[in-house]
């Protein structure tokens, strides 16, 4: 990115600026699929994504075991090396079993740690804040804060964030508040590295200074989305703005069509040949109509791009 005469340039975002929220791959009969990880994981990586965040939302975190979770981390590692950063989601509503899993995360070699704040109990700020030290103090391993009240009751605050920022493994903030204001007020004040979490956010987070994203719709079309963000760096604006608006009826599809967007990647990643299987219960598989309806929204960015 071109900065100005005397100036530094920005400091290297921690985890990459392209991070996919992948998807777990399970058998047809609902096992893990560690070997289809490996595939996926190396598929995306080969694409264009810089960091694979790993049992978070979309990758079904809820359904699956703690020592599922050490198993996918290893797995991936072994995949992708060093050509990716893995962040590995360990976030629960019970802070000691969220400060185990962040310890099975570091020995299984994740490379970050992604906290959602506790959820269902709706502990207040100073418990929220609490809750994020001890886990951040629990390993050596840089932590991601997720902000995603829509799915946890529990805002982190933009005041508890700004607090939060001094601790010298709290190195990042992935953002689905959808609250811009707060996300410019923390990113101006802090050095956290803001991801926007909500694709639609992907471009404007980026211009007022965010490190990236961590996206869904990355397993299907990592490098479109790498490619918004490689043209902003080139000084190519318009071009930038013209990727973005080509990617969101894909974004709409899989994200805002009413079903949740671990099952529309699962969809699309199946229908396109990839590892991905069916989800777990609770959640369904989406029958043909929505996949067809999503394969068409894939295909126009694909002629797009």
């Amino acid at each position: 990115m071109t900065t100005a005469a005397g100036t530094a340039p920005p400091p290297a975002p921690p985890f990459g600026r392209a991070l996919c929220a992948m998807v777990t791959p399970f058998t047809p009969d609902g096992a893990l699929d560690l070997d289809g990880a490996q595939r996926l994981a190396d598929h995306l990586v080969t694409r264009g994504c810089e960091g694979l965040v790993l049992s978070g939302t979309t990758g079904e975190a809820p359904t699956t075991t703690d020592a599922e979770k050490s198993a996918l981390i290893t797995a991936v590692r072994e995949a992708v090396g060093d050509r990716a950063r893995i962040v590995a989601g360990v976030g629960t509503p019970d802070t000691a079993h969220t400060a185990d899993l962040a310890r099975q995360a570091e020995q299984a070699g994740a490379d970050g740690l992604l906290l959602v704040a506790p959820y269902y109990s709706r502990p207040p700020q100073d418990a929220v804040e609490a809750h994020f030290r001890e886990i951040a103090d629990s390993t050596g391993l840089p932590v991601a804060l997720y902000d995603v009240p829509a799915r946890t009751g529990t805002r982190i605050e933009p005041d508890t964030l700004l607090r939060l920022a001094g601790h010298p493994r709290i190195v990042a903030v992935k953002d689905c508040s959808y609250d811009l204001l707060a996300a410019q007020k923390v990113i101006a004040a802090t050095g956290l590295a803001y991801y926007a979490g909500c694709e639609e956010h992907n471009l404007p987070l980026y211009a007022v200074g965010g490190a990236g994203y961590v996206s869904t719709v990355a397993n299907v079309a990592p490098g479109h989305l790498r490619a918004v963000l490689d043209a902003f760096d080139a000084g190519d604006t318009s071009r930038a703005a013209r990727l973005q608006h080509a990617a969101i009826p894909l974004v709409e599809a899989v994200m805002a069509s009413g079903l949740p967007g671990t099952v529309a990647a699962k969809a699309l990643l199946n229908a396109l040949g990839h590892p991905a299987g069916p989800p777990r219960a609770p959640l369904r598989p989406a029958d043909r109509t929505t996949t067809d309806r999503l394969m068409s929204a894939y295909e126009a960015v694909v002629s797009n791009g």
